[in-house]
């Protein structure tokens, strides 16, 4: 049994880029899927499917390398609030990610969005993880 999902995902994605993978499955729910929704919206995974044929779901990401130097386009993925050590932020003190080139990914009560989209619409709440 997994206690922190979250950073499930995010290892899953760390290990299979660092091992050169092209495909990573990951159990799904819905938290996972709008986080990969996001990664898909910022540009740092090629494409994503969402699979119902088991009792959990699969969530199927295509990992996005470039063609030159083949070198991951996700240098980072950082967990911030973790189930030891919950991290919150209000609007205000919602810390941009390498001066706004990363992405911070917040669980608020709008629902899973990126720093950015949480200034814009005034809200804080939970910083699950930096991504850069």
């Amino acid at each position: 049994m997994v206690t922190d999902p979250i950073a499930d995902f995010l290892t899953r994605i760390r290990n299979a880029q660092l091992a050169g993978h092209r495909l990573v499955e990951i159990p799904a729910s819905n938290l996972k899927k709008r986080m990969t929704e996001i990664l898909y919206e910022q540009g740092y995974i090629l494409k994503y499917k969402f699979e119902d044929d088991t009792k959990q779901g699969l969530i199927k990401i295509a990992l996005k390398y470039d063609p030159a130097t083949k070198q991951a386009a996700i240098r980072s993925l950082e967990r911030v609030s973790r189930p030891g050590l919950r991290q919150y932020a209000k609007p205000a003190e919602i810390k941009r990610v390498i001066n706004g080139l990363g992405v911070a990914i917040l669980s608020t009560s709008k629902g899973v969005l990126t720093d950015k989209q949480a200034k814009a619409q005034n809200v804080g709440g939970e910083v699950l993880c930096y991504i850069y």
